[in-house]
């Protein structure tokens, strides 16, 4: 629940808002009160054929004939205990001061009749008894309009105050996720962080929609009634709420289970959300193999945990109703036999204990019952909210869950200024691991002068692309150093680090966008002249202005989809190209493209890695030509470095290596 309060602190910002919405929703309560409230006149009117000013009479009548009396049995109460009758002296006492206090209550309620009588009801109703009837639902129309009103503005300031939130939630959360490292990304993967930014998102925003709509809204309805009916007979009103505890605890345990419920559907959601995105990203290889039963079944098992999981949330939430009906039906039929025998015998005590002040009559009676009846529709409205709360507090642990994560690559407290590449890259002694028990790299030492083009070969597994991914801190060494000029990576900006380095990648990812926007990307001050000329030094300005209908403003599609592996690819170096970096990365950049496209690539790279440092990833023999030295990696160590023909000649695994890729070029 404390996740779930940060929520609302956000929502909270927004307070003219929410004071507005709430100063509807009181508005609300009063007309829903005053509706129920008006039933008296319709009794008191309707159906003894009076109008109000009979009423009135009758009424100033009968308080007056009241006092009378009790004027009368105070003065035999006073003869009696001047009759010297000590035995009967306190039982007198108590009843002469009961008749006191009825007095005192019947004299009050003269003067708020009688007040009535010359204020409101003699200035403006008729004495009539239809034209009065006419008159009250004529207001209980007005004031149900105004209640509509009062409701549809005070939806739309929630929607808007819930979506404000929501919109900085989601803002904080991608913000805190860009920051995150690799690591992250790989641990949770893409389709859990969709299910939170989606699934979850939108859970928390019903959530909070209904806790400042109806939460808010109906126990102001309910309060409205409350105070009604406490006016009429606060001490029959605490009686009748006599089982409101229980149902309190009742609905407390019910609470906790339905959360539990909750975040292990959010889960299953997740896992949905991980078989879409792998059956969608890989549906070529699903057809290919024939695989779409497989599939199919995957997903069925998936959804069906899921509906397991929401068929437990229905059977929770099925409790929560009948608990409130039971506590409304509860509350009515005490109220309803308290207040029958107390106005059927005209008593205002029961079992020893004063419940009004003076004898009540079935007019305030019916308007109790319908004030408790008026309560009892808001807690049942209550009950439906109770299950989107739950879900919404469980879906703010997992939002916050991540965001409270800390990413494990930071900015240093104090960083040191890091100028333009120009001396070495050297590697100290370096370890890294992804698990503790499973080493990737270990006792890595290599210096490489600026200006050099390094090769990385090994087999699969060995440690090149992670000894890569240390240059630009997508890790931190477990042990050891990376330097960049002698200064240390780890006390340095990522931001200074990463504006040196270009980086090109076996999978070349566009973004959805057009080609023009694709090159400038990291390099957004760019101007177009600037992004031709990178183009063209990449050879893809000719296929973009012959072989694109709109030129540079083409869009490439989802991940560059409309474009081939080699048109993706100089794309991608040209991107390389304008930001100018003193160090490059390519990792094995051109295995996936075509020989005419590798042989274009080649030229481009011949002239690109002068004055640069390059580090290439890479088992093709034409990339090969390009290093000046090349460094044979296995099980995480560096085996040798040397030239081509010195590695032939003393290195047995890259001779199996070079003899590999020889068979298969030939």
């Amino acid at each position: 629940m404390n996740n779930f309060a940060r929520a609302l602190r956000l929502t909270l910002r927004h307070r003219f808002t929410f004071a507005a919405s709430v100063l509807c929703a009181i508005g609300v309560a009063v007309m829903w009160g005053g509706s129920i409230s008006a039933i008296y006149p319709f009794i008191a009117v309707a159906l003894e054929g009076k109008s109000l000013h009979e009423w009135a009479d009758r009424s100033i009548d009968l308080s007056h004939k009241r006092i009378t009396d009790l004027d009368a049995d105070m003065q035999r109460i006073d003869h009696e205990l001047a009759a010297d009758a000590p035995e009967n002296a306190k039982k007198l006492a108590r009843e002469r001061s009961r008749a006191e206090q009825q007095k005192a209550a019947e004299e009050r309620a003269l003067v708020r009749t009688e007040w009535m009588q010359q204020h409101v009801i003699v200035p403006y109703m008729p004495d009539d008894a239809f034209q009065t009837v006419v008159i009250v639902a004529g207001l209980l129309v007005l004031s149900t309009v105004v209640k509509c009103v009062l409701l549809i503005i005070n939806a739309i300031l929630v929607s808007r105050m819930v979506q404000l939130a929501i919109f900085d939630l989601t803002k904080n959360f991608y913000r805190h996720t860009l920051r995150m490292d690799l690591a992250h990304f790989t641990a949770e993967g893409a389709s859990d962080l969709m299910s939170r930014f989606t699934y979850d998102t939108e859970c928390l925003a019903n959530g909070l929609r209904e806790l400042f709509g109806k939460f808010v809204r109906e126990p102001l309805k309910m309060i409205a009634c409350l105070i009604g009916a406490a006016m009429i007979s606060w001490q029959l009103l605490l009686l009748s709420l006599i089982l409101a505890p229980l149902a309190g605890i009742s609905i407390n345990a019910l609470s906790k289970a339905l959360k539990r419920a909750n975040r292990r559907a959010m889960e299953e959601m997740s896992q949905i959300y991980s078989t879409l995105d792998e059956t969608l990203q890989g549906i070529k290889v699903v057809k290919a193999f024939s695989m779409e039963r497989y599939e199919r079944r995957r997903f069925h098992e998936n959804s069906k945990k899921f509906f397991h999981k929401s068929m437990r949330i229905a059977r929770y939430d099925s409790l929560t109703r009948p608990l409130t009906e039971m506590l409304g039906i509860s509350t009515i039929c005490v109220a309803l036999l308290a207040g029958a025998y107390l106005g059927i015998n005209q008593k205002t005590h029961l079992f020893g204990i004063k419940m009004s002040e003076r004898p009540l009559t079935i007019e305030p009676l019916i308007v109790f019952f319908g004030l408790l009846a008026g309560a009892s529709d808001p807690a049942r409205k209550l009950s439906e909210v109770f299950s989107r709360l739950q879900r919404a507090s469980a879906a703010a642990d997992r939002i916050y869950q991540l965001i409270d994560r800390q990413a494990s690559v930071v900015d240093p407290p104090a960083p040191v200024p890091l100028h333009r590449h120009r001396r070495d890259l050297v590697f100290e002694n370096v370890r890294f691991h992804y698990q503790p028990t499973q080493p990737v790299l270990q006792e890595i030492n290599l210096r490489i002068a600026f200006g050099e083009t390094i090769a990385i070969v090994g087999p699969n597994g060995c440690g090149k692309t992670t000894l890569a991914n240390l240059i630009p801190r997508f890790y931190d060494p477990v042990a050891g150093s990376v330097k960049i000029d002698g200064v240390d990576l780890r006390n340095v900006r990522l931001s200074d680090i990463r504006s040196q380095i270009g980086l090109v990648t076996q999978e070349t990812l566009l973004f959805d966008d057009t080609v023009f926007n694709n090159i400038r990307y990291g390099s957004p001050h760019a101007t177009r002249e600037e992004v031709i000329r990178a183009a063209q030094q990449a050879h893809a300005h000719r296929f973009i202005e012959t072989k694109l209908d709109q030129g540079y403003e083409t869009f490439v599609g989802p991940r560059g989809s409309l474009l081939s592996g080699g048109q993706r690819q100089r794309i991608a170096i040209a991107r390389a190209i304008l930001r100018d970096p003193s160090l490059l990365i390519l990792d094995e950049a051109t295995s996936q493209i075509d020989l005419e496209s590798e042989q274009l690539i080649h030229k481009v790279l011949e002239q690109f890695i002068r004055n640069r440092t390059t580090v290439i990833i890479t088992h093709r023999m034409a990339t090969l030509a390009l290093a000046d030295r090349i460094v044979v990696m296995q099980g995480g160590q560096i085996l040798d470095v040397g030239t081509h023909d010195e590695l032939l000649r003393r290195s047995e695994l890259y001779g199996r290596l070079y003899s590999i890729q020889f068979k298969e070029t030939a």
